[in-house]
């Protein structure tokens, strides 16, 4: 039997945080290319910015819904010296948090994703245990909107989590709703699957660094 080719070396020389905004004005100046990562709250944005990374704990992760509360910037260097920003917008959907909470979260994120001009593109989590439902669909087609700054469109990934917590019999049929009711292709992945981090890699790569060979 041969055996399973390696996985390529991660092209993530360095990665660091960068800054943080809990509002509008303490955004940092937009100075490199931004890919922002969105989703409900504990669906696994900081594990997967880790994974993409290969780092173990640069961002930090919780079993408490809600625990990101400010949009949280991390720069990375690959091995061909393209900087970009990742971005870890706060989470939604966390019903516990006041209703000031969620309107002024919401507010924080909308006005970043309208009016940031090196924004190029938005990572959209998902659970894989989960449906497509009403909020995702709303982001969705709020993310389709012009901007209000001139930049180009926003490419969008869809990326459903947690595939290994699914029997393989589920995962086909689960991943195929998701990406029917999303109306594009999605990237099923797991933490615990190097493959699937790296072709999620080499897509995002292609948005914030496409001239930067990827394997």
């Amino acid at each position: 039997m041969p055996k399973a080719s390696a996985l390529p070396i991660c092209p993530f020389v360095d990665a660091k945080f960068h800054a943080q905004a809990k509002a509008l004005d303490q955004l940092p100046a937009p100075t490199h290319t931004e890919l922002a990562f969105a989703g409900r709250s504990n669906v696994g944005k900081s594990s997967l910015l880790n994974a993409l990374f290969e780092r173990k704990s640069l961002v930090r992760t919780s079993q408490t819904p809600g625990c990101t509360q400010a949009i949280n910037f991390f720069e990375a260097r690959t091995r061909e010296g393209t900087v970009s920003h990742f971005v870890d917008l706060p989470g939604y959907g966390y019903a516990e948090r006041s209703k000031t909470d969620r309107r002024l979260w919401g507010e924080l994120i909308e006005g970043y994703l309208l009016f940031r001009p090196t924004l190029r593109g938005v990572v959209l989590l998902i659970d894989a245990r989960r449906d497509f439902e009403e909020e995702e669909h709303e982001l969705l087609a709020w993310l389709t909107r012009p901007s209000r700054v001139s930049r180009p469109a926003l490419s969008i990934v869809i990326a459903a989590t947690k595939t290994d917590q699914l029997t393989q019999s589920t995962l086909a049929p689960r991943l195929r709703s998701i990406s029917e009711a999303a109306g594009m292709p999605i990237f099923g992945i797991s933490v615990r699957d190097p493959r699937s981090i790296e072709r999620l890699r080499k897509r995002l790569l292609g948005i914030v660094a496409p001239k930067a060979p990827v394997e």
